[in-house]
């Protein structure tokens, strides 16, 4: 199967484009509080070493803009810089003045039209983007009240008054998302969504939940629509740590081969079969290769059955035995050694294809 996107408008966040046949690029949302320098460093330059290609920060109140600048002046990014904004126009407009390269704003909680104007003009002048974040927990209240509480319809009209109200002033430097926590909600909307504009759509699903059930959550929501070809750029939502989203973001693209990036693991199940402590040696084997940013398909395989000719297609692979263990390169084994060496060498042989 071969997916094939929807084509959307290309815009510019940064140096980056997105959008069209762009990739689809992975972000995520920094979680330690901006006013703490040294944490917040911490975790920018963690985010960026695992390739996070945009990051946003939020900006709650007055002093964040100080902080913020700070971080700027020091060169701490070297991917695009977002800032999330809620209820405070004027933050907005000061994160444009000192150079952030998008705003994440929410129709449902930034006030009237005129304040969204002076928004949109500074982001004209700045030459920066804005994401139209509407979420399904802060909609406009006067249209929720005409939809009846329905929430798909009440995100769908919102984005699309939005839009229309943009491109009557000639702003068209925006991607929109429109997250739900329900799954179901979620796909609905963007696939309206995807039928009636041609806009970059930011994919996600809200407050998805803890490390496991977060990542289910986005898996289930975001395959169904990246299997689509809708979303050009996304974040999976997780109650943890911010570089989790990242990796869990290249999983989700890896597995529909809409990217290529860092290893990918094939490890069986195990069963009554498995002589050895299989979860043991795929912990240590995806430890090693975390590092790796070349697209590599690495297989841990516990027995016979489950040995190279299941795992042919991966670049490099390990099945085990009793007392032995073959490393396999393309479904041909390249040398069998006793399993207790057998991880040192594998590391050297996953290294020379790297």
């Amino acid at each position: 199967m071969i997916i094939k996107r929807r084509k959307t408008r290309v815009i510019k966040v940064g140096k980056l484009k997105i959008g069209g046949a762009n990739p689809i690029l992975v972000q995520s949302m920094t979680k330690n509080k901006i006013e703490n320098l040294k944490n917040i460093k911490s975790e920018i330059k963690e985010l960026i070493n695992c390739n996070c290609e945009i990051i946003r920060l939020a900006i709650p109140k007055r002093n964040s803009i100080n902080y913020l600048k700070s971080l700027m002046n020091e060169k701490v990014f070297s991917v695009p810089i977002v800032a999330d904004i809620h209820f405070d126009y004027k933050l907005a407009l000061d994160c444009l003045d000192i150079g952030v390269d998008c705003v994440r704003i929410n129709p449902g909680n930034i006030g009237n039209k005129k304040r969204l104007a002076e928004i949109i003009k500074k982001a004209e002048q700045k030459k920066a983007a804005i994401r139209i974040g509407v979420n399904s927990g802060s909609i406009e209240k006067r249209i929720l009240n005409k939809n009846n509480g329905n929430i798909v319809e009440s995100m769908v009209e919102s984005i699309l008054e939005n839009v229309r109200f943009f491109e009557n002033l000639g702003f068209y430097n925006f991607k929109i998302s429109a997250k739900a926590s329900s799954v179901l909600d979620t796909v609905n909307v963007y696939e309206i969504l995807s039928e009636k504009i041609n806009y970059p759509l930011h994919v996600g699903i809200t407050e998805a939940g803890t490390l496991m059930r977060g990542s289910i959550k986005s898996s289930v929501g975001m395959g169904i629509l990246l299997a689509k070809g809708i979303g050009d750029t996304i974040r999976v939502s997780l109650t943890g740590k911010s570089t989790d989203e990242v990796k869990a973001g290249y999983l989700i693209l890896n597995s529909l081969n809409l990217r290529n990036f860092g290893v990918d693991i094939i490890s069986c199940p195990t069963c009554g079969r498995t002589q050895v402590d299989l979860i043991n040696f795929a912990h240590r084997i995806e430890d090693a290769t975390k590092n790796i940013k070349k697209g590599l398909k690495v297989a841990v395989m516990g027995c016979i059955v489950n040995g190279p000719g299941e795992a042919k297609e991966a670049d490099i692979g390990i099945a085990f035995g009793k007392k032995k263990a073959a490393i396999f390169v393309k479904g041909k084994i390249l040398k069998r050694l006793d399993i207790n060496n057998i991880l040192e060498e594998f590391v050297k042989e996953l290294y020379k294809i790297v």
